[in-house]
Protein backbone atom coordinates (compact mmCIF):
# COMPACT_ATOMS: atom_id res chain seq x y z
CA UNK A 1 0.00 0.00 0.00
CA UNK A 2 1.20 3.52 -0.78
CA UNK A 3 2.22 5.67 2.17
CA UNK A 4 0.11 8.53 3.41
CA UNK A 5 2.73 10.97 2.11
CA UNK A 6 2.58 9.44 -1.37
CA UNK A 7 -1.21 9.56 -1.38
CA UNK A 8 -1.19 13.16 -0.19
CA UNK A 9 1.10 14.09 -3.08
CA UNK A 10 -1.18 12.29 -5.54
CA UNK A 11 -4.26 14.03 -4.16
CA UNK A 12 -2.51 17.39 -4.41
CA UNK A 13 -1.98 16.75 -8.12
CA UNK A 14 -5.70 16.04 -8.40
CA UNK A 15 -6.61 19.13 -6.28
CA UNK A 16 -8.37 16.79 -3.83
CA UNK A 17 -6.06 16.87 -0.80
CA UNK A 18 -9.06 17.65 1.45
CA UNK A 19 -9.96 13.96 1.40
CA UNK A 20 -7.20 13.38 3.96
CA UNK A 21 -8.15 16.19 6.32
CA UNK A 22 -9.43 13.83 9.04
CA UNK A 23 -6.83 11.11 8.50
CA UNK A 24 -4.80 11.96 11.60
CA UNK A 25 -7.89 11.48 13.78
CA UNK A 26 -8.63 7.96 12.60
CA UNK A 27 -7.89 4.70 14.38
CA UNK A 28 -5.57 2.32 12.49
CA UNK A 29 -8.31 0.18 10.87
CA UNK A 30 -10.51 2.97 9.42
CA UNK A 31 -7.36 4.89 8.46
CA UNK A 32 -6.12 1.89 6.48
CA UNK A 33 -9.52 1.55 4.81
CA UNK A 34 -9.47 5.20 3.73
CA UNK A 35 -5.93 4.97 2.38
CA UNK A 36 -6.81 1.80 0.47
CA UNK A 37 -9.83 3.52 -1.09
CA UNK A 38 -7.77 6.56 -2.05
CA UNK A 39 -4.99 4.44 -3.51
CA UNK A 40 -7.45 3.01 -6.03
CA UNK A 41 -8.22 6.50 -7.39
CA UNK A 42 -5.84 7.44 -10.20
CA UNK A 43 -4.93 11.13 -9.69
CA UNK A 44 -5.37 12.44 -13.22
CA UNK A 45 -8.63 10.53 -13.73
CA UNK A 46 -9.89 11.86 -10.37
CA UNK A 47 -8.98 15.43 -11.30
CA UNK A 48 -10.73 15.17 -14.67
CA UNK A 49 -13.78 13.50 -13.14
CA UNK A 50 -14.26 16.25 -10.55
CA UNK A 51 -13.69 19.05 -13.07
CA UNK A 52 -16.04 17.46 -15.60
CA UNK A 53 -18.76 17.00 -12.99
CA UNK A 54 -18.64 20.62 -11.83
CA UNK A 55 -18.54 21.95 -15.40
CA UNK A 56 -21.44 19.76 -16.53
CA UNK A 57 -23.55 20.77 -13.55
CA UNK A 58 -22.89 24.45 -14.26
CA UNK A 59 -24.29 24.22 -17.78
CA UNK A 60 -27.79 25.69 -18.17
CA UNK A 61 -30.53 23.05 -17.91
CA UNK A 62 -32.94 22.32 -20.70
CA UNK A 63 -32.66 21.26 -24.31
CA UNK A 64 -29.94 22.59 -26.60
CA UNK A 65 -31.31 25.54 -28.55
CA UNK A 66 -30.85 23.83 -31.92
CA UNK A 67 -32.02 20.34 -30.95
CA UNK A 68 -35.54 20.63 -32.40
CA UNK A 69 -34.18 21.27 -35.89
CA UNK A 70 -31.90 18.22 -35.67
CA UNK A 71 -34.53 15.72 -34.49
CA UNK A 72 -36.26 13.19 -36.69
CA UNK A 73 -38.44 10.17 -35.90
CA UNK A 74 -36.96 6.78 -36.71
CA UNK A 75 -37.61 5.88 -40.34
CA UNK A 76 -40.25 3.13 -40.73
CA UNK A 77 -37.73 0.68 -42.20
CA UNK A 78 -35.84 0.70 -38.88
CA UNK A 79 -38.92 -0.20 -36.82
CA UNK A 80 -40.70 -3.51 -36.29
CA UNK A 81 -43.82 -4.27 -34.28
CA UNK A 82 -44.88 -7.12 -32.03
CA UNK A 83 -48.54 -6.59 -32.94
CA UNK A 84 -48.88 -4.87 -36.31
CA UNK A 85 -48.14 -6.23 -39.75
CA UNK A 86 -48.03 -9.77 -41.08
CA UNK A 87 -48.55 -12.56 -38.48
CA UNK A 88 -46.49 -14.94 -40.63
CA UNK A 89 -43.52 -12.57 -40.42
CA UNK A 90 -43.81 -12.45 -36.64
CA UNK A 91 -43.85 -16.28 -36.57
CA UNK A 92 -40.64 -16.28 -38.62
CA UNK A 93 -39.03 -13.87 -36.14
CA UNK A 94 -40.08 -16.09 -33.24
CA UNK A 95 -38.82 -19.24 -34.93
CA UNK A 96 -35.45 -17.64 -35.63
CA UNK A 97 -35.20 -16.51 -32.02
CA UNK A 98 -35.92 -19.99 -30.72
CA UNK A 99 -33.39 -21.41 -33.19
CA UNK A 100 -30.65 -19.15 -31.88
CA UNK A 101 -31.55 -20.02 -28.28
CA UNK A 102 -31.49 -23.74 -29.10
CA UNK A 103 -28.01 -23.25 -30.58
CA UNK A 104 -26.84 -21.73 -27.26
CA UNK A 105 -26.09 -18.43 -28.99
CA UNK A 106 -28.27 -16.18 -26.77
CA UNK A 107 -27.50 -14.76 -23.32
CA UNK A 108 -29.38 -12.34 -21.09
CA UNK A 109 -27.69 -9.58 -19.14
CA UNK A 110 -29.39 -7.97 -16.16
CA UNK A 111 -28.56 -4.43 -15.04
CA UNK A 112 -28.91 -4.68 -11.26
CA UNK A 113 -26.57 -2.14 -9.73
CA UNK A 114 -29.24 -0.01 -8.03
CA UNK A 115 -30.70 -0.31 -4.56
CA UNK A 116 -34.38 -0.01 -3.73
CA UNK A 117 -33.98 3.35 -2.01
CA UNK A 118 -36.98 4.97 -3.68
CA UNK A 119 -39.02 1.90 -2.72
CA UNK A 120 -38.10 2.52 0.90
CA UNK A 121 -35.84 -0.54 1.23
CA UNK A 122 -32.08 -0.91 1.52
CA UNK A 123 -31.69 -4.17 -0.41
CA UNK A 124 -31.44 -4.73 -4.20
CA UNK A 125 -34.63 -4.20 -6.21
CA UNK A 126 -34.53 -7.72 -7.58
CA UNK A 127 -35.19 -9.08 -4.07
CA UNK A 128 -38.42 -7.08 -3.80
CA UNK A 129 -41.88 -8.71 -3.58
CA UNK A 130 -44.70 -6.62 -5.02
CA UNK A 131 -47.38 -8.64 -3.21
CA UNK A 132 -48.23 -11.37 -5.71
CA UNK A 133 -50.23 -14.33 -4.38
CA UNK A 134 -47.12 -16.50 -4.92
CA UNK A 135 -44.90 -13.98 -3.08
CA UNK A 136 -42.32 -14.30 -5.84
CA UNK A 137 -39.59 -11.68 -6.13
CA UNK A 138 -38.47 -10.00 -9.34
CA UNK A 139 -35.38 -12.23 -9.38
CA UNK A 140 -37.49 -15.39 -9.14
CA UNK A 141 -39.87 -14.32 -11.91
CA UNK A 142 -36.92 -13.60 -14.17
CA UNK A 143 -35.15 -16.86 -13.36
CA UNK A 144 -38.30 -18.83 -14.13
CA UNK A 145 -38.74 -17.06 -17.46
CA UNK A 146 -35.22 -18.13 -18.40
CA UNK A 147 -36.02 -21.73 -17.48
CA UNK A 148 -39.23 -21.65 -19.52
CA UNK A 149 -37.68 -20.14 -22.65
CA UNK A 150 -34.89 -22.74 -22.48
CA UNK A 151 -37.55 -25.45 -22.25
CA UNK A 152 -39.56 -24.09 -25.17
CA UNK A 153 -36.51 -23.81 -27.43
CA UNK A 154 -35.28 -27.25 -26.40
CA UNK A 155 -38.66 -28.86 -27.14
CA UNK A 156 -38.84 -27.25 -30.58
CA UNK A 157 -35.40 -28.42 -31.61
CA UNK A 158 -34.99 -31.60 -29.57
CA UNK A 159 -31.97 -30.36 -27.68
CA UNK A 160 -30.82 -29.23 -24.26
CA UNK A 161 -29.94 -25.55 -24.36
CA UNK A 162 -28.74 -22.90 -21.97
CA UNK A 163 -29.35 -19.17 -21.75
CA UNK A 164 -26.55 -17.83 -19.53
CA UNK A 165 -27.62 -15.11 -17.11
CA UNK A 166 -25.09 -12.34 -16.59
CA UNK A 167 -25.93 -10.01 -13.71
CA UNK A 168 -24.17 -6.66 -13.38
CA UNK A 169 -24.21 -5.58 -9.76
CA UNK A 170 -22.54 -2.77 -7.83
CA UNK A 171 -20.64 -2.46 -4.56
CA UNK A 172 -24.05 -2.07 -2.91
CA UNK A 173 -25.83 -5.03 -4.52
CA UNK A 174 -23.26 -7.75 -5.25
CA UNK A 175 -23.08 -9.25 -1.74
CA UNK A 176 -26.83 -9.28 -1.02
CA UNK A 177 -27.64 -10.57 -4.51
CA UNK A 178 -25.11 -13.41 -4.37
CA UNK A 179 -26.35 -14.40 -0.90
CA UNK A 180 -29.99 -14.27 -2.02
CA UNK A 181 -29.34 -16.52 -5.02
CA UNK A 182 -27.46 -19.06 -2.88
CA UNK A 183 -30.23 -19.10 -0.28
CA UNK A 184 -32.77 -19.83 -3.04
CA UNK A 185 -30.64 -22.47 -4.79
CA UNK A 186 -30.26 -20.15 -7.79
CA UNK A 187 -33.98 -20.75 -8.47
CA UNK A 188 -33.02 -24.16 -9.90
CA UNK A 189 -30.71 -22.71 -12.52
CA UNK A 190 -27.20 -24.11 -12.85
CA UNK A 191 -25.00 -21.76 -10.76
CA UNK A 192 -22.30 -22.07 -13.43
CA UNK A 193 -24.67 -20.29 -15.80
CA UNK A 194 -25.38 -17.37 -13.46
CA UNK A 195 -22.43 -14.98 -13.71
CA UNK A 196 -22.36 -11.96 -11.41
CA UNK A 197 -19.91 -9.10 -11.87
CA UNK A 198 -19.51 -5.63 -10.43
CA UNK A 199 -19.59 -2.25 -12.12
CA UNK A 200 -17.21 0.55 -11.24
CA UNK A 201 -17.86 3.19 -8.63
CA UNK A 202 -17.16 6.91 -9.04
CA UNK A 203 -16.75 9.60 -6.36
CA UNK A 204 -19.68 11.94 -5.76
CA UNK A 205 -18.60 15.55 -6.32
CA UNK A 206 -19.66 18.84 -4.75
CA UNK A 207 -20.86 21.72 -6.92
CA UNK A 208 -17.42 23.35 -6.65
CA UNK A 209 -15.62 20.26 -7.97
CA UNK A 210 -14.46 18.58 -4.75
CA UNK A 211 -14.92 14.86 -4.08
CA UNK A 212 -17.27 14.37 -1.12
CA UNK A 213 -16.37 12.56 2.08
CA UNK A 214 -19.28 10.39 3.22
CA UNK A 215 -17.52 9.76 6.53
CA UNK A 216 -14.15 10.76 7.90
CA UNK A 217 -12.80 7.45 6.61
CA UNK A 218 -14.77 7.02 3.38
CA UNK A 219 -15.19 8.85 0.10
CA UNK A 220 -18.81 9.01 -1.09
CA UNK A 221 -19.04 6.71 -4.11
CA UNK A 222 -21.84 5.84 -6.51
CA UNK A 223 -22.22 3.32 -9.35
CA UNK A 224 -21.27 4.78 -12.73
CA UNK A 225 -24.76 4.28 -14.20
CA UNK A 226 -26.07 1.38 -16.24
CA UNK A 227 -23.77 2.54 -19.04
CA UNK A 228 -20.96 1.42 -16.75
CA UNK A 229 -21.77 -1.93 -18.31
CA UNK A 230 -19.19 -1.42 -21.04
CA UNK A 231 -16.19 -0.85 -18.80
CA UNK A 232 -17.41 -3.64 -16.48
CA UNK A 233 -17.54 -6.09 -19.40
CA UNK A 234 -13.88 -5.37 -20.04
CA UNK A 235 -12.87 -5.31 -16.36
CA UNK A 236 -14.27 -8.78 -15.73
CA UNK A 237 -13.63 -10.37 -19.16
CA UNK A 238 -17.32 -11.07 -19.61
CA UNK A 239 -17.16 -11.02 -23.41
CA UNK A 240 -14.40 -13.61 -23.29
CA UNK A 241 -16.69 -15.79 -21.18
CA UNK A 242 -19.47 -15.33 -23.71
CA UNK A 243 -17.15 -16.28 -26.54
CA UNK A 244 -16.13 -19.50 -24.76
CA UNK A 245 -19.81 -20.39 -24.42
CA UNK A 246 -20.57 -19.61 -28.06
CA UNK A 247 -22.85 -16.67 -27.25
CA UNK A 248 -23.32 -14.28 -30.16
CA UNK A 249 -26.42 -12.30 -29.15
CA UNK A 250 -27.10 -10.56 -25.85
CA UNK A 251 -30.42 -9.34 -24.46
CA UNK A 252 -29.78 -6.53 -21.94
CA UNK A 253 -32.54 -5.34 -19.62
CA UNK A 254 -33.18 -3.47 -16.39
CA UNK A 255 -34.11 -5.24 -13.15
CA UNK A 256 -37.25 -3.28 -12.29
CA UNK A 257 -39.63 -4.22 -15.13
CA UNK A 258 -41.94 -6.94 -13.79
CA UNK A 259 -43.20 -7.79 -17.31
CA UNK A 260 -39.79 -8.17 -18.99
CA UNK A 261 -39.51 -11.13 -21.39
CA UNK A 262 -35.99 -12.43 -21.02
CA UNK A 263 -34.38 -13.68 -24.24
CA UNK A 264 -37.65 -12.83 -26.02
CA UNK A 265 -37.53 -15.06 -29.13
CA UNK A 266 -39.58 -12.62 -31.20
CA UNK A 267 -37.28 -9.69 -30.42
CA UNK A 268 -34.12 -11.77 -30.84
CA UNK A 269 -35.34 -13.20 -34.14
CA UNK A 270 -36.39 -9.79 -35.46
CA UNK A 271 -32.97 -8.33 -34.73
CA UNK A 272 -31.05 -11.30 -36.12
CA UNK A 273 -33.04 -11.48 -39.36
CA UNK A 274 -32.65 -7.72 -39.83
CA UNK A 275 -28.88 -8.09 -39.44
CA UNK A 276 -28.92 -5.63 -36.54
CA UNK A 277 -25.90 -5.08 -34.33
CA UNK A 278 -27.95 -3.05 -31.85
CA UNK A 279 -31.67 -2.94 -31.10
CA UNK A 280 -34.11 -1.45 -28.62
CA UNK A 281 -37.60 -2.36 -27.54
CA UNK A 282 -39.88 0.65 -27.32
CA UNK A 283 -43.43 1.36 -26.20
CA UNK A 284 -45.76 4.04 -27.47
CA UNK A 285 -45.64 7.05 -25.17
CA UNK A 286 -48.78 7.33 -23.07
CA UNK A 287 -48.90 11.14 -23.29
CA UNK A 288 -46.59 13.89 -24.59
CA UNK A 289 -45.05 14.79 -21.21
CA UNK A 290 -44.47 11.20 -20.07
CA UNK A 291 -41.03 11.15 -18.41
CA UNK A 292 -39.37 8.56 -20.65
CA UNK A 293 -36.60 9.02 -23.16
CA UNK A 294 -37.49 8.95 -26.84
CA UNK A 295 -35.75 6.72 -29.36
CA UNK A 296 -35.32 8.85 -32.47
CA UNK A 297 -32.63 10.29 -34.73
CA UNK A 298 -30.41 13.30 -34.14
CA UNK A 299 -28.60 14.49 -37.26
CA UNK A 300 -29.69 11.23 -38.88
CA UNK A 301 -28.08 9.07 -36.17
CA UNK A 302 -30.13 6.86 -33.80
CA UNK A 303 -30.17 8.12 -30.24
CA UNK A 304 -32.21 8.23 -27.05
CA UNK A 305 -33.12 11.82 -26.22
CA UNK A 306 -34.08 12.33 -22.60
CA UNK A 307 -37.55 13.76 -21.94
CA UNK A 308 -35.98 16.75 -20.19
CA UNK A 309 -34.16 17.63 -23.41
CA UNK A 310 -37.31 17.78 -25.55
CA UNK A 311 -39.27 21.01 -25.54
CA UNK A 312 -43.04 20.86 -24.87
CA UNK A 313 -43.68 22.07 -28.42
CA UNK A 314 -41.72 19.17 -29.91
CA UNK A 315 -43.20 16.65 -27.47
CA UNK A 316 -46.72 17.59 -28.65
CA UNK A 317 -46.00 17.31 -32.40
CA UNK A 318 -48.29 14.91 -34.22
CA UNK A 319 -47.60 12.50 -37.06
CA UNK A 320 -49.91 12.44 -40.13
CA UNK A 321 -51.86 9.54 -38.61
CA UNK A 322 -52.66 11.57 -35.48
CA UNK A 323 -50.31 9.89 -33.02
CA UNK A 324 -47.32 11.56 -31.41
CA UNK A 325 -44.51 12.19 -33.86
CA UNK A 326 -41.93 11.24 -31.21
CA UNK A 327 -43.74 8.32 -29.64
CA UNK A 328 -41.05 5.62 -29.27
CA UNK A 329 -40.54 5.46 -25.51
CA UNK A 330 -37.31 3.89 -24.33
CA UNK A 331 -37.73 1.07 -21.76
CA UNK A 332 -34.09 -0.01 -21.19
CA UNK A 333 -34.47 -3.24 -23.14
CA UNK A 334 -31.75 -3.87 -25.72
CA UNK A 335 -30.28 -6.35 -28.18
CA UNK A 336 -26.56 -6.36 -28.93
CA UNK A 337 -24.29 -8.63 -30.89
CA UNK A 338 -21.22 -9.74 -29.00
CA UNK A 339 -19.07 -8.28 -31.78
CA UNK A 340 -20.69 -4.87 -31.32
CA UNK A 341 -20.10 -5.00 -27.57
CA UNK A 342 -16.46 -5.90 -28.16
CA UNK A 343 -16.00 -2.89 -30.42
CA UNK A 344 -17.63 -0.64 -27.81
CA UNK A 345 -15.54 -1.91 -24.91
CA UNK A 346 -12.22 -1.82 -26.76
CA UNK A 347 -12.58 1.29 -28.90
CA UNK A 348 -15.64 3.42 -28.20
CA UNK A 349 -16.29 3.43 -24.44
CA UNK A 350 -14.02 6.45 -23.79
CA UNK A 351 -16.18 8.47 -26.22
CA UNK A 352 -19.33 8.04 -24.11
CA UNK A 353 -20.28 11.31 -22.45
CA UNK A 354 -21.36 11.07 -18.79
CA UNK A 355 -24.68 12.49 -17.63
CA UNK A 356 -25.21 14.65 -14.56
CA UNK A 357 -27.41 13.52 -11.68
CA UNK A 358 -27.82 16.07 -8.87
CA UNK A 359 -28.42 14.17 -5.62
CA UNK A 360 -28.61 14.45 -1.85
CA UNK A 361 -25.31 12.86 -0.82
CA UNK A 362 -24.69 11.99 2.85
CA UNK A 363 -21.48 13.69 3.92
CA UNK A 364 -19.53 15.20 6.82
CA UNK A 365 -19.27 18.89 7.66
CA UNK A 366 -16.03 20.79 8.25
CA UNK A 367 -15.82 19.31 11.75
CA UNK A 368 -16.38 15.74 10.57
CA UNK A 369 -19.94 15.50 11.86
CA UNK A 370 -22.35 13.38 9.74
CA UNK A 371 -24.82 15.35 7.63
CA UNK A 372 -27.93 14.04 5.85
CA UNK A 373 -28.71 16.91 3.49
CA UNK A 374 -32.28 18.03 2.95
CA UNK A 375 -31.42 19.56 -0.42
CA UNK A 376 -29.23 18.24 -3.25
CA UNK A 377 -25.60 18.91 -2.45
CA UNK A 378 -23.65 16.78 -4.87
CA UNK A 379 -23.19 15.45 -8.36
CA UNK A 380 -23.12 11.84 -9.46
CA UNK A 381 -21.83 11.23 -12.97
CA UNK A 382 -23.47 8.38 -14.85
CA UNK A 383 -23.31 6.77 -18.25
CA UNK A 384 -26.38 5.16 -19.76
CA UNK A 385 -26.57 1.85 -21.57
CA UNK A 386 -28.27 3.51 -24.54
CA UNK A 387 -25.37 5.93 -25.08
CA UNK A 388 -23.91 3.47 -27.61
CA UNK A 389 -26.83 3.66 -30.05
CA UNK A 390 -25.11 6.26 -32.27
CA UNK A 391 -22.22 3.82 -32.83
CA UNK A 392 -24.45 1.11 -34.31
CA UNK A 393 -24.03 0.31 -38.00
CA UNK A 394 -27.50 -1.21 -38.23
CA UNK A 395 -29.83 -0.10 -35.43
CA UNK A 396 -33.44 -1.28 -35.23
CA UNK A 397 -36.32 -0.59 -32.84
CA UNK A 398 -39.07 -3.02 -31.93
CA UNK A 399 -42.38 -1.65 -30.67
CA UNK A 400 -44.26 -3.73 -28.09
CA UNK A 401 -47.47 -3.26 -26.14
CA UNK A 402 -46.96 -1.53 -22.82
CA UNK A 403 -49.57 -3.66 -21.06
CA UNK A 404 -47.77 -6.82 -22.16
CA UNK A 405 -44.14 -5.87 -21.61
CA UNK A 406 -43.52 -2.76 -19.53
CA UNK A 407 -44.44 -1.94 -15.96
CA UNK A 408 -41.44 -0.56 -14.05
CA UNK A 409 -41.02 -0.63 -10.28
CA UNK A 410 -39.42 2.60 -9.13
CA UNK A 411 -41.47 4.23 -6.36
CA UNK A 412 -43.04 3.35 -3.03
CA UNK A 413 -46.77 2.71 -2.88
CA UNK A 414 -47.37 6.31 -1.86
CA UNK A 415 -46.74 7.25 -5.50
CA UNK A 416 -49.46 6.97 -8.12
CA UNK A 417 -47.31 5.31 -10.78
CA UNK A 418 -44.47 2.81 -11.13
CA UNK A 419 -45.13 1.41 -7.65
CA UNK A 420 -45.49 -2.08 -6.19
CA UNK A 421 -49.25 -1.81 -6.62
CA UNK A 422 -49.12 -0.78 -10.26
CA UNK A 423 -46.55 -3.51 -11.02
CA UNK A 424 -48.62 -6.17 -9.26
CA UNK A 425 -51.82 -5.10 -11.04
CA UNK A 426 -50.05 -5.09 -14.41
CA UNK A 427 -48.86 -8.68 -14.01
CA UNK A 428 -52.16 -10.00 -12.64
CA UNK A 429 -54.15 -8.21 -15.37
CA UNK A 430 -51.87 -9.74 -18.00
CA UNK A 431 -52.34 -13.22 -16.57
CA UNK A 432 -56.09 -12.71 -16.40
CA UNK A 433 -56.08 -11.78 -20.11
CA UNK A 434 -54.08 -14.90 -20.90
CA UNK A 435 -56.48 -17.11 -18.95
CA UNK A 436 -59.59 -15.63 -20.58
CA UNK A 437 -58.01 -15.95 -24.02
CA UNK A 438 -57.27 -19.62 -23.26
CA UNK A 439 -60.94 -20.24 -22.48
CA UNK A 440 -61.06 -19.98 -18.68
CA UNK A 441 -64.19 -18.67 -17.00
CA UNK A 442 -64.19 -16.98 -13.61
CA UNK A 443 -67.02 -17.09 -11.08
CA UNK A 444 -67.65 -14.81 -8.14
CA UNK A 445 -68.40 -16.04 -4.60
CA UNK A 446 -72.05 -16.63 -5.56
CA UNK A 447 -71.22 -18.69 -8.65
CA UNK A 448 -72.06 -15.89 -11.09
CA UNK A 449 -69.77 -15.64 -14.09
CA UNK A 450 -67.56 -12.56 -14.01
CA UNK A 451 -67.37 -10.26 -16.99
CA UNK A 452 -65.07 -11.66 -19.64
CA UNK A 453 -62.91 -8.61 -20.17
CA UNK A 454 -59.43 -7.69 -18.94
CA UNK A 455 -60.63 -5.09 -16.45
CA UNK A 456 -63.84 -3.44 -15.42
CA UNK A 457 -64.52 0.09 -16.73
CA UNK A 458 -63.01 2.64 -14.39
CA UNK A 459 -61.33 -0.08 -12.32
CA UNK A 460 -57.61 -0.47 -11.72
CA UNK A 461 -58.00 -4.15 -10.82
CA UNK A 462 -58.40 -7.15 -13.14
CA UNK A 463 -61.84 -8.82 -12.92
CA UNK A 464 -60.27 -11.88 -11.29
CA UNK A 465 -57.04 -12.54 -9.42
CA UNK A 466 -55.03 -14.92 -11.58
CA UNK A 467 -51.30 -15.62 -11.40
CA UNK A 468 -49.63 -17.94 -13.89
CA UNK A 469 -46.17 -19.26 -13.14
CA UNK A 470 -43.56 -18.48 -15.83
CA UNK A 471 -42.70 -22.18 -15.62
CA UNK A 472 -46.17 -22.93 -17.02
CA UNK A 473 -46.34 -20.17 -19.66
CA UNK A 474 -43.73 -17.69 -20.88
CA UNK A 475 -46.02 -15.38 -22.87
CA UNK A 476 -49.50 -16.88 -22.69
CA UNK A 477 -48.74 -19.96 -24.77
CA UNK A 478 -49.94 -23.48 -24.02
CA UNK A 479 -52.67 -22.60 -21.51
CA UNK A 480 -55.65 -24.02 -23.38
CA UNK A 481 -55.05 -27.60 -22.24
CA UNK A 482 -55.35 -26.50 -18.61
CA UNK A 483 -58.03 -23.82 -18.82
CA UNK A 484 -60.33 -24.16 -21.83
CA UNK A 485 -63.95 -24.60 -20.80
CA UNK A 486 -63.15 -24.69 -17.08
CA UNK A 487 -64.67 -22.47 -14.40
CA UNK A 488 -62.62 -21.09 -11.51
CA UNK A 489 -63.31 -19.12 -8.38
CA UNK A 490 -60.42 -16.69 -7.97
CA UNK A 491 -57.73 -16.51 -6.96
CA UNK A 492 -56.39 -18.92 -9.58
CA UNK A 493 -52.71 -19.71 -8.98
CA UNK A 494 -51.58 -21.75 -11.96
CA UNK A 495 -48.23 -23.19 -10.94
CA UNK A 496 -46.62 -26.44 -12.10
CA UNK A 497 -48.46 -28.54 -9.52
CA UNK A 498 -51.88 -27.08 -10.40
CA UNK A 499 -51.14 -27.45 -14.12
CA UNK A 500 -50.34 -31.12 -13.58
CA UNK A 501 -53.67 -31.62 -11.81
CA UNK A 502 -55.58 -29.82 -14.58
CA UNK A 503 -53.88 -31.57 -17.47
CA UNK A 504 -56.45 -33.83 -19.25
Amino acid sequence: MASEADLRARLQRASQEHLLRFCAELAPEPRAALLAQLEALEPEALRQHCQRAAAACARPPGPPSDLAARLQPLPPERVGSATEGDPQTRRLWEEEGFRQIALNKVAVLLLAGGQGTRLGVTYPKGMYQVGLPSQKTLYQLQAERIRRVEQLAGERYGTHCTVPWYIMTSEFTLGPTAKFFKEHDFFHLDPNNVIMFEQRMLPAVSFDGRAILERKDKVAMAPDGNGGLYSALEDHQILEDMERRGVEFVHVYCVDNILVRLADPVFIGFCVLRGADCGAKVVEKAYPEEPVGVVCQVDGVPQVVEYSEISPEVAHLRAPGGGLLYNAGNICNHFFTRDFLRTVTRELEPLLQPHVAVKKVPCVDEHGHPVKPLQPNGIKMEKFVFDVLPFAKNFVAFQVLREEEFSPLKNADSADRDSPSTSRRALLAQHCRWALRAGARFLDAHGTRLLEQPSLPGSTEPPAICEISPLVSYAGEGLEEFLRGREFRPPLILDEATAKELRP
